[in-house]
């Protein structure tokens, strides 16, 4: 276990924001967990994964754990299937390259997604047609107020687009020690219609591809389109792509005929934010340190030495741009702290 005062954050998130935790935990197993919770108020409790998906704005008054649980442990296997406990401190393109070697399919249009396997679930990530709740079977999680360790089914996480009970009913509430995935180990269902998956196969003359095609294919779209966190502060996709009625967005679509969109079940509309912004001549902009990155623009991104006040106050800018111009309100997929 790892114990620091007055701990600087800006390598345990991938904004790079320079932010101190008045103390800084690392645990490494749930009784470690348990000993930090039973010293540790609730209240003064803030819970720290790869630190991917949120945007720090202040120094943390409290005590950050740092969930660093490791393990991959198969649970069950089938002629076609496997389950895997994951810990919830494993690296997730790392878990997915794990999986692509042992050619367990399900998670290969999800490479090079950064943060932890245990984040995943709150977010319920997802990429090119495929999101977590997918291949998620189960998970564990340590409520903070008993220290008791909870199994949560794939429908009592409530997982819809970028959203849990974890991230609304449950918020604060619980700790994701470990994951359990559901995995193909024979005839891949590939999803490769989504994005740019296909263009870049046909690229590479690849014509029966495998779950590893994809996952380079994956890889190599998401290369030349986001930057690199280790080189170039960021959170990958800043806002979620907006859902309208189908109705509104008719009318959309007579001001705009050109905007592109996916239709989604109960007569609902989704609009790429990438696009919007865009649209807006907002890619690449820059504020001092913050901006939106060249080449996608529904990332935002730190050139150094930007705060996150500062990154906080671009997405708003951004939002009033987009509201002004489409009358579509565009949320944060990041949390804001």
């Amino acid at each position: 276990m790892q114990v620091a005062e007055n701990f600087s954050l800006k390598e345990h998130n991938t904004f790079g924001v320079d932010v101190n935790a008045r103390k800084f935990v690392s645990v490494h197993s749930t009784e470690e967990l348990r000993d930090v919770l039973q010293q540790t108020y609730a209240s003064e409790i803030f819970v720290l994964g790869g630190g991917s998906n949120m945007l720090l704005t202040q120094n943390i008054d409290k005590t950050v754990i740092h969930i660093g649980i490791k393990g991959i442990e198969l649970i069950s296997e089938s002629r076609d299937e496997v389950i895997l406990k994951v810990g919830a401190g494993e690296n997730w393109h790392q878990f997915v390259l794990y999986c692509i070697e042992k050619d367990y399919g399900g998670l290969e249009n999800l490479s090079l997604i950064p943060g932890n396997v245990g984040t995943a679930p709150v977010q319920n990530i997802g990429a090119y047609g495929v999101e977590l709740k997918d291949t998620f079977e189960s998970c564990e999680a340590m409520r903070i107020q008993t220290l008791e360790i909870k199994t949560f089914s794939r429908e009592q996480c409530e997982f819809d687009y970028r959203n849990s009970v974890f991230k609304n009913k449950l918020k604060g509430e619980y700790i994701i020690t470990s994951v359990n995935f559901r995995l193909n180990k024979k005839d891949h269902q590939l999803s490769t219609e989504y994005g740019a998956i296909q263009a870049e196969l046909d690229k590479n003359q690849i014509k029966k591809p495998g779950i590893k095609d994809v996952s380079d294919a994956v890889i190599s779209i998401r290369q030349q389109k986001l930057p690199d966190p280790r080189e170039l502060g960021n959170s990958g996709s800043f806002f979620k792509n907006p859902v309208i009625k189908e109705s509104e967005f008719k009318n959309l679509q007579k001001k705009f005929p050109e905007i592109p969109f996916y239709a989604l079940q109960a007569n609902n509309i989704k609009i790429p934010a990438g696009w919007l912004i865009d649209q807006a001549g907002l890619k690449g902009y820059r504020q001092g340190d913050a901006g939106v990155h060249k080449n996608q623009a529904l990332v935002l991104v730190n050139y150094g030495n930007a705060t996150g006040e500062e990154i906080l106050a671009l997405s708003k800018e951004i939002q009033d741009k987009i509201y002004k111009k489409y009358k579509i309100k565009l949320e944060p997929e990041v949390n804001v702290f």
